[in-house]
């Protein structure tokens, strides 16, 4: 199918009009919170800090990891950085980026912040709720391991939020947002009970507000079974009674869900993305879905479908938050009201430019990433 290139003209132009907007919008994200240690794992060492041959791809990994049986074996991992983790506070420190007031309950240290989320502390307006959880995240050239202790997120519940925000403050919060970004449901225990306590006791009492954004986003759901996750989208989709609800998934989540709800299998082309968001959409009822591989975009509202490659690049910097700043990129284009189209932009750009450069863009910085896009 020939694509249309003036989508990035039509998304500058879209974009310039409505970025004086950002400031005044207001995020309510949660509910996660890890410690990121981005790690190299070492084939062969030839002398101290980084003079090592590393492995270079997962069935490498593999086949080291496999020829332990019955022995043992010792697989060292070489530390490049601790960072701030988690789907929601990398999405919330992106939203920052481009302007977003943002109010973050989630995991983030308790009875003190923990170091690598002071600076978004700083930022944004935080609740912790409990410590973070911890995550090593093993990044090969051809994907990454995320090696995850998550104990901590237990803590996440309706009973501590209130215990720690308060019921009053929580509510007025909820009730003041323009987008409400709840992510990495399948690491957190309690999470489908407090969206059930959100739409049956929460949002019934708050005043009604039709243009209210809700993005929701799974976070890889292979280790919870069929039932729970046709639970969730269950409740996910009653959300749509107070405001407009997105949901947000990768190829391998899309895939998943799909397979879930009953559909025949389909591929990666564009034509099968769209008929993937187009599905899941119709059948759960949800105002808009979105399909995003890494290197392509879809997604269906009530206007039809909209499909757009990606500025891939076979040399990221990092890949561990690639697509939390995809789904920051597109609820920013949601909350300043752009077509379906812009908002696709503003989400594999956001992701583009955060994986060449390790940083989120402000709108500046990413108006100049989608001029410069060829």
């Amino acid at each position: 199918m020939i694509h249309d290139m003036d989508f990035k003209a039509r998304t500058l132009a879209a974009l310039r009009a409505a970025r004086t907007d950002a400031p005044a919008k207001t995020a309510l994200v949660g509910l996660d919170g890890f410690v990121d240690t981005i790690v190299t794992p070492v084939a062969q060492r030839t002398g101290q800090g980084e003079a090592f041959t590393p492995i270079r791809t997962i069935p490498e990994f593999a086949q080291r990891v496999a020829g332990a049986a019955g022995k043992s074996t010792n697989i060292e991992f070489y530390p490049l950085m601790d960072k701030l983790g988690g789907n929601g506070p990398i999405m919330a420190n992106a939203l920052l980026a481009a302007g977003t007031r943002v109010t973050y309950i989630g995991a983030l240290g308790r009875p003190s912040i923990h170091p690598v989320f002071l600076d978004f502390a700083s930022r944004a307006d935080v609740v912790s709720l409990c410590d973070p959880a911890a995550t090593t995240a093993v990044e090969f050239g051809d994907g990454k391991l995320m090696l995850g202790q998550l104990r901590s997120l237990d803590g996440i519940t309706m009973e501590t939020l209130g215990e720690v925000m308060g019921a009053e403050r929580f509510r007025s919060t909820l009730a003041a947002s323009d987008l409400v970004s709840l992510v990495n449901w399948t690491m957190i225990p309690n999470m489908t009970a407090i969206l059930r306590a959100l739409v049956e006791e929460v949002l019934p009492e708050l005043p009604p507000r039709k243009d209210r954004i809700f993005f929701f986003d799974l976070a890889d759901p292979e280790k919870r079974s069929r039932g729970d996750l046709l639970e969730v989208l269950h409740i996910m989709s009653c959300f749509g009674t107070y405001g407009l609800v997105t949901l947000g998934l990768n190829y391998k989540e899309a895939q998943r869900v799909h397979a879930e709800l009953g559909f025949p299998p389909r591929g990666v082309a564009e034509e099968d993305l769209r008929a993937i968001a187009a599905e899941i959409r119709s059948h759960l009822n949800l105002h808009t879905v979105v399909v995003h591989p890494s290197d392509s975009a879809a997604c269906a509202t009530e206007a039809g479908t909209f499909w757009l490659p990606g500025p891939y690049t076979d040399q990221p910097l990092i890949t561990t938050g690639a697509g939390d700043h995809f789904n920051a990129g597109f609820a920013q284009g949601r909350l300043l009201g752009l077509e379906p189209e812009a908002c696709l932009t503003l989400g594999v750009c956001t992701s583009g430019y955060y994986v060449r450069t390790g940083q989120s863009p402000d709108l500046a910085q990413l108006e100049g990433f989608i001029a410069g896009w060829e």
